[in-house]
């Protein structure tokens, strides 16, 4: 029987372990989509107690404690933070198999140094060390960050944002991790939400651009492209239900908009013309600007009305989209290609059905601009577990070369979640050592370095464009 996680969790054969320990385990941290809140590295926050670290915002968490009949006063409501952190402790055992075992686990040994497993009985012992931990000066968001071996951050920034905690931090020569924003305009997009026209008069404010029309909108929306552009923004994210429809000429995008801005509803077949005229606007201006374009789809979201209704969005109610839209991502690239205006593009499903059809899809669209132009991104969401992340480095290593492929991202609102990337970094190691271990790949040190390292960070770090050194 094997202990406990320890330095050689998720390691099963010798070359693993090697690969791990000299190579991955050295190798720093660049997280290149999460959503962290920018003004507490800013303003360096401290934490009063492991419950603020660890349940703040973590729909996985509360789903997990949904799951294990904790009413919702001790997982939203109005419990202290000493109950809450009580319901999680009593609901970790339970989770046996789940990857919120191991991540729980990972953070209390590396940041607090905490080698047992937490449960209801101990949470008091597990409470009292963290929160002593946590009032250590080293324990502050940025303590944090710089013990995570992190170079860089890009956080998730609607375009109307001021941006102005990323000034501050760029300001702050003390700081040497880079934090920089990344562009989602989804509520550009989506014009089918009551709260569209109230956006667009915010857009208009931010962008000093009056929003009258289709085209008034590609004005606003590049004004605030070069906006972020200044501010080191080179990366772009979406979150997508729908992903091509055949396009439709200028005046009947303009008359939907204008419907729009007339406080009109608009159909389901003019909001899908909108979306594509929409998306291959922006995919232009992003390859003209040499950003990443980054597209995350397969999700049914906020299935739970009552909830929703409570709660809101983003509150653990969300579900995997059996809707898989290969046919229409593989157009929507190609309308972009073949007037050689297709960005970097990164593909994520939440429906992990969809690796192989991703990727045959990226495929289709590499070329010498770069290695790996168009990527399939990590395992994500509900997929970022072990079985979740073999699945999509197998299926990738099946389809494509694996050695190019820019690795992991936490995708999380916890400063502790870069754990992730060890846990990921191991399960990489353990399915690469047993190729190598099987006779497979040849253990040549220099080619396993070199693709150890690049999953790990150097592929990202020369992808995205990011001035940071190699290593």
């Amino acid at each position: 029987m094997k202990t406990f996680m320890d330095k050689d969790f998720l390691l099963n054969t010798e070359a693993a372990k090697e690969l791990y320990h000299k190579f991955a385990a050295t190798t720093p941290v660049l997280d290149y989509h999460c959503h962290i809140n920018p003004q507490e590295i800013a303003e360096d926050r401290k934490f009063d107690n492991i419950a603020q670290v660890w349940l703040g915002g973590d729909h996985y968490k509360w789903r997990a404690m949904r799951s294990n009949g904790v009413d919702e006063y001790y997982i939203t409501g109005d419990a202290t933070d000493r109950e809450k952190f009580q319901k999680w402790a009593e609901t970790l055992p339970k989770c046996i198999g789940n990857p919120l075992y191991h991540w729980s686990h990972l953070e209390l040994q590396k940041y607090f140094g905490y080698t047992g497993s937490l449960n209801g009985d101990n949470a008091e012992e597990v409470w009292n060390l963290c929160n002593a931990r946590l009032h250590e000066d080293d324990m502050s968001v940025r303590g944090i960050i710089r013990q995570s071996n992190v170079t860089l951050i890009c956080t998730t920034d609607d375009p109307v944002d001021s941006l102005i905690w990323h000034e501050k931090i760029a300001a702050d020569p003390s700081f040497e991790v880079q934090v920089l924003p990344a562009w989602r305009p989804d509520k550009a997009m989506n014009l089918e939400k009551p709260d569209y026209l109230s956006y667009i008069a915010k857009l208009e404010e931010a962008s000093n651009v009056p929003v009258k029309s289709f085209e008034g909108l590609k004005l606003a929306l590049k004004n605030r492209l070069s906006y972020f552009a200044e501010h080191g923004c080179s990366v772009s994210d979406h979150a997508l239900e729908y992903v091509m429809h055949v396009p439709a000429d200028d005046a009947e995008i303009e008359r939907i908009f204008s419907k729009r801005l007339n406080g009109e509803s608009v159909t389901k077949e003019e909001e899908l013309k909108f979306k594509t005229a929409f998306m291959l606007f922006v995919g232009r201006e992003y390859h003209k600007m040499g950003w990443v374009m980054q597209l995350h789809y397969g999700c049914k979201r906020d299935n739970n009305d009552l909830m929703f209704e409570k709660l809101g969005p983003d509150t653990g109610f969300d579900c995997i989209n059996n809707y898989a839209p290969s046919s229409q991502m593989a157009d929507f690239l190609n309308a972009l290609n073949k007037d050689d205006t297709l960005p970097k593009t990164v593909l994520y499903s939440l429906n992990p059905n969809d690796n192989a059809s991703i990727g045959t899809i990226i495929g289709c669209f590499q070329d010498s601009s770069a290695a790996a132009k168009i990527q399939q991104g990590s395992a994500w969401w509900f997929n970022d577990h072990k079985t979740g992340m073999i699945e999509q480095l197998t299926s990738l290593a099946n389809l494509g070369c694996l050695g190019n492929f820019i690795g992991m991202l936490t995708d999380s609102r916890s400063f502790t979640s870069y754990t992730r990337h060890e846990y990921f970094r191991r399960i990489l190691c353990s399915l690469i050592g047993s190729w190598v271990d099987n006779g497979e790949y040849p253990y040549d040190e220099k080619a396993l370095e070199e693709i150890i390292r690049g999953i790990s960070y150097n592929n990202a770090v020369k992808y995205f464009g990011f001035d940071l050194k190699l290593k």
